[in-house]
């Protein structure tokens, strides 16, 4: 998403309109859909955004600014001609964080885990510039004590000066932190249901990887699937668990090798464990299901929604052929409920007209490589005068067939002795034409399983979607908090990384959905990125009576239209001047 604004004359004067826009798709064309109007709220409003801000942050503006700005001074007289700014530092992104740390009482939970100790600085305001600095430029430890820092004013904030903020104290921290994930995890839970009232009842879990530059601990980083397209890494597999909105419930690491499936009864035991049984749904795609997980789920009467394997699709071909009893759930999907032959599951038989188009010209690249790779290799046969190894000429078209997978049981081909040619052999080949009527029916197919018995279809189907939420989020770690690559060698230093990278995510997710309330859509890169240019500075005035003193005053750039306008929807109102160092000084 991002601003435009328009500009109308009326009455002579000039008035400017701004509004929040994203790119949507329609059809072939990309047009630009208005997410929200930013005029300038009435009373009540106004009144609105600044009691959801109350009801995030937990203060009103007066109690939250009153021990960070002070009071305007008595009027000075001072020198005009020898005014000057200094020290420009960016405020607005880095004070939104803030703002969302405290929302969520990080610093008040971090203070009670990691207590005072003879260090100069807490622990607690050392974590939060960490995650701070994911969220707003993610970039290595060492550029975030070398050069981001300094230019932030987290100093002002976090009354942590820069010399303060070094590299070897930034990795401390994380060995600091990393001990109290799950104490942390459990107040994100209670924390996150008391500003959204969140229900916890439907869980959606999904499993990515992330890949190193370098070699990491040989126990965890091992070579395995890459979701990443990176075979050539080690990687670790990363286990989320969030709710259908997207905020999470909590993570485990597992090795880079590790299969998705072996992962199912470790990860739900985990959760139980942490936060009881209850009566909860867990949603899960079909890399998680094998017959001995779906075994284990039914055993503990847990309750489910899986992605059925492909291989189910063809059990269910008279369901699938049969046109009675299907009913559209959204245009252009359309589903069928089935008792399963054991009676303790339903199967959910699914259509869409999308994913349809999509495998069938998925299917008719791969038949095009297939055959034009076949009549290649026929032509060469033809052409030989000399007779061809007939296993080596097998392994070509194996391999073919191997690039082309999706379509390659369309095709039969076979090389068969032929005396009266140079080569000795020619290629014959065919289509399968059942081939092609299977895939009338099951392009665009996909089936569910279930153990729920009280719910509607469109329900079951509703649910299951939802797990594009945890692929978001997965999304957002790689691409807006850049978990990937991983630098860190040491298992305990990548295992803080991640949580680093988890509680920035969780803060990603609560301004996601303040700005989803205040009817401002759903990308805080958009805002991260508009207050990210708002600025404090040192304005230094030189007093008249006295050329050698002068008054120091540190402020905050007032915001221009548009961000005005987003701070306004937010309920939240910018400070005008941070507390200086010295108010008069000798120069």
């Amino acid at each position: 998403m991002y601003l435009r604004h328009t500009t109308r004359f009326k009455d002579g004067k000039s008035h400017t309109y701004w509004r929040l826009v994203r790119s949507v798709r329609r059809g072939a064309r990309v047009v630009q859909e208005t997410v929200a109007q930013l005029g300038e709220l009435d009373a009540t409003g106004r009144a609105k955004a600044k009691a959801l801000a109350r009801s995030i942050t937990g203060r009103g503006d007066q109690g939250r600014q009153r021990d960070l700005f002070e009071a305007a001074p008595a009027p000075v007289a001072v020198r005009l001609d020898r005014v000057r700014v200094e020290r420009g530092r960016a405020f607005g992104a880095v004070w939104l964080g803030w703002e969302l740390w405290q929302a969520l009482q990080f610093d008040e939970v971090l203070e009670e885990l990691l207590p005072a100790g003879r260090e100069k600085i807490p622990w607690a305001r050392i974590a939060a510039v960490l995650v701070i600095a994911r969220l707003c430029e993610p970039s290595s430890e060492l550029h975030v004590a070398e050069d981001w820092y300094r230019r932030t004013a987290l100093d002002d904030l976090l009354g942590v000066g820069c010399e303060d903020v070094y590299d070897e104290r930034l990795y401390r921290a994380l060995d600091r932190l990393l001990p109290h994930k799950e104490a942390v995890e459990k107040h994100l839970v209670k924390r996150l249901g008391e500003l959204f009232a969140i229900e916890y009842d439907l869980l959606l879990y999904d499993v990515t990887s992330t890949y190193f530059e370098g070699n990491g601990d040989p126990e965890i980083c091992k070579r395995g699937y890459s979701r990443d397209h990176r075979p050539d890494r080690v990687q670790v597999n990363i286990a989320l668990v969030v709710t259908t909105e997207g905020l999470p419930l909590g993570y485990e690491l597992f090795a880079g090798n590790r299969t998705d499936v072996t992962t199912v009864e470790e990860i739900v035991t985990a959760m139980e464990a942490r936060y009881g049984k209850a009566n909860r749904v867990w949603v899960m795609d079909r890399g998680m299901v094998s017959v001995d997980n779906v075994e284990w789920l039914q055993e503990g009467e847990r309750r489910y929604i899986l992605g059925a394997s492909r291989s189910e699709i063809k059990k269910w071909h008279t369901e699938l052929v049969d046109t009675k009893n299907w009913q559209q759930v959204r245009d252009g999907v359309e589903v069928k409920i089935c008792p399963g032959p054991a009676g303790n599951e339903a199967f959910l038989l699914c259509r869409s007209k999308e994913r349809a188009t999509k495998e069938k010209a998925m299917h008719e690249r791969f038949c095009t490589r297939i055959e034009e790779g076949v009549a290649s290799l026929g032509r060469r046969m033809e052409k030989s005068r000399q007779r061809l190894d007939r296993d080596r000429l097998q392994r070509q078209i194996g391999r073919l067939l191997g690039r082309n997978s999706r379509a390659a049981g369309r095709y039969q081909i076979e090389i068969v002795d032929d005396a009266s040619a140079a080569a000795g052999v020619r290629l014959e080949w065919g289509v399968r034409r059942q081939w092609d009527e299977w895939a009338q029916y099951s392009e665009g197919t996909y089936i569910l399983r279930t153990n729920i018995t009280d719910w509607t279809p469109q329900s079951l189907w509703t649910a299951y979607v939802q797990l594009t939420e945890a692929e978001a989020a997965f999304r957002i770690h790689k691409s807006d908090l850049s978990i990937r690559p991983i630098w860190h060698q040491k298992a305990a230093r990548i295992k803080a990384h991640i949580l680093v990278c988890f509680l920035a995510y969780v803060l990603w997710k609560t301004l996601e959905k303040w700005q989803s309330l205040a009817g401002l859509g759903n990308s805080p890169r958009t805002i991260l990125d508009e207050l990210a240019r708002i600025q404090s500075t040192d304005v230094v005035l030189p007093l008249a009576e006295d050329s050698q003193r002068e008054i120091r005053l540190r402020c905050v750039v007032r915001p221009d239209g548009a961000q005005a306008a987003l701070l306004d929807r937010l309920g939240l109102t910018l400070p005008e001047r941070l507390r200086p160092p010295t108010a008069i000084r000798e120069m």
